[in-house]
């Protein structure tokens, strides 16, 4: 039986230290490393190789991380974790927002960057395996004006498709297949991300934030995704009035 090749990581540090603890990780867990020094370096070597798995410093000599997270994003499927020393909230809600699947501060553990790394790998990268199983083995779901497509990995609101993310599309299918049940965040962050996320619970609402932008509503008035307050969140029923004050402010 033919070994599978090893999966590939791409370090893009501008930190020697940082840079090859990240290497020295990865490779005891099986990847086949390559470094990179600056954003334009990094998003060659993007190119040339291909990688599943991209870390990202946020500072970098030349490019900014989040320019560095946005082109990859635009020719790359691989995983992103960015990694940075600013602990600010904004850097990370921007990560996210950009295509980044995780955002992890220095000093960091390799224990836990190594269980976060091997949680994503759980879930599939493309194609119909990624998504989670439709409801009633159903290939698109359809909820007031709003189509996903499971196979196709495609969301269209009021026939105009939506430039979803990985994870937002993940986070909408789930919803949309459970679409009678309240998921908690917890049972969100195992759907979706995989388990040893932890109580990671910020995760969850920064990707929901993200995505009711992308449906065009806000938790005061949502259209489609409700917050149950100190729960999680679920899709509203169809027909179901919006009740205002119903959502947490910001989730």
């Amino acid at each position: 039986m033919p070994v599978p090749p090893p999966r590939t990581a791409l370090i893009v540090e501008d930190d020697h230290d940082i840079r090859d603890l990240l290497s020295a990780t990865l490779r005891m867990n099986g990847f086949l490393t390559f470094e990179a020094r600056t954003g334009h370096e990094g998003l060659a070597l993007v190119r040339q190789y291909k990688p599943d798995l991209i870390t990202l410093d946020l500072t970098l000599p030349d490019l900014d991380g989040v320019e560095v997270c946005r082109q990859a994003r635009a020719i790359s499927d691989a995983y992103i974790v960015m990694v940075t020393a600013r602990q600010e909230e904004i850097d990370r809600l921007i990560g996210l927002e950009i295509g980044a699947d995780d955002f992890i501060g220095k000093p960091f553990s390799p224990r836990e960057f190594s269980a976060r790394v091997t949680a994503m790998f759980r879930r599939p990268r493309t194609g119909a395996d990624q998504s989670p199983p439709a409801a009633d083995g159903n290939a698109v779901l359809e909820h007031d004006g709003l189509l996903v497509d499971a196979d196709g990995r495609t969301a269209t609101l009021d026939g105009v498709e939506l430039a979803l993310t990985r994870i937002e599309f993940d986070l909408l299918e789930t919803l949309l297949a459970g679409a009678q049940r309240v998921w908690t965040r917890e049972s969100l962050l195992t759907r979706v991300w995989g388990d040893g996320w932890g109580q990671d619970h910020h995760l969850v609402e920064v990707h929901i934030r993200n995505l009711r932008k992308k449906l065009g509503e806000d938790a005061g008035t949502p259209r489609f995704i409700r917050t149950v307050r100190g729960v999680g969140y679920r899709m509203i029923p169809l027909g179901a009035a919006t009740s205002p004050g119903g959502a947490a402010p910001g989730e």
